[in-house]
């Protein structure tokens, strides 16, 4: 791993956080992401073997650890003290990634299977109705990954990229950009409703509900700063 060949902190500190995807496996482990296949959906982008040497890195600097749970076949990845320690840090990257970054998103980062996986742990489950509940999400713009399911009962969401057999109770269709900007708090869903960007087919009560049981980003309400002319 490079390292700067500084003594300051922040350059210490830059050695172990600072090579690409560890703020964001950071991230994801301070979202409760604990499983190698749930890292693997949340950042499709990142190949196996560089995921590995990744956790590992962070394993062996201490700030995650390693274990199995009981009667379980594959490890779980936990935050230390000392990782746990980054949180703030993410928070305020979060933020300001908000105010300074915000429209800014290239088609090549349109990236499904994180927006997916972030709608599955961000929907409000207790806002659904009382039993199973099934959402389809459809891209028509996409060759692959172009459906996904949500099935929720209770606290528990599955995501699914197959289909799962069950009898679908809302169907929304949207591009992924569209989709995301809503995530994003970028436009409100209303007026992705109402310029049809966004349109659902379905339990007439799952969509018109629609905005309070999709979760949307956690920083979606940080309004973006005003620039000055010429640049930030």
């Amino acid at each position: 791993m490079p390292e700067y060949g500084q003594f300051c902190p922040v350059a210490k500190a830059s050695d172990i956080i600072g090579e690409r995807w560890t703020v964001l496996i950071l991230r994801e482990l301070l979202l409760g992401t604990t499983r190698y296949n749930d890292f693997q959906r949340a950042l499709s982008r990142i190949s196996p073997t560089l995921l590995s040497k990744r956790l590992k890195m962070l394993e062996e600097k201490g700030l995650v650890v390693r274990k199995r749970p009981p009667g379980a076949k594959n490890h779980e990845y936990h935050l230390t003290a000392c990782g746990r320690e980054l949180e703030p840090m993410i928070e305020h990257l979060a933020v300001w990634g908000m105010r300074w970054a915000r429209g800014q998103m290239t088609d090549t980062e349109l990236d499904v299977e994180f927006l997916m996986w972030d709608l599955q742990r961000r929907l409000q489950s207790d806002r659904l109705p009382d039993g199973e509940t099934v959402i389809c999400f459809a891209f028509d713009e996409l060759e692959r990954f172009n459906t996904w399911w949500l099935v929720a009962c209770r606290d528990q969401v599955d995501l699914c990229s197959e289909d799962p057999g069950k009898e679908v109770d809302l169907y929304i269709r949207s591009t992924v950009r569209e989709l995301a900007l809503v995530w994003r708090g970028d436009v409100p869903m209303a007026d992705a409703l109402r310029n049809q960007s966004i349109r659902t087919h379905g339990n007439v009560h799952l969509a018109r509900t629609i905005r309070d049981w999709l979760g949307i980003c956690l920083y979606a309400d940080i309004a973006a700063a005003e620039r000055a002319t010429g640049g930030y």
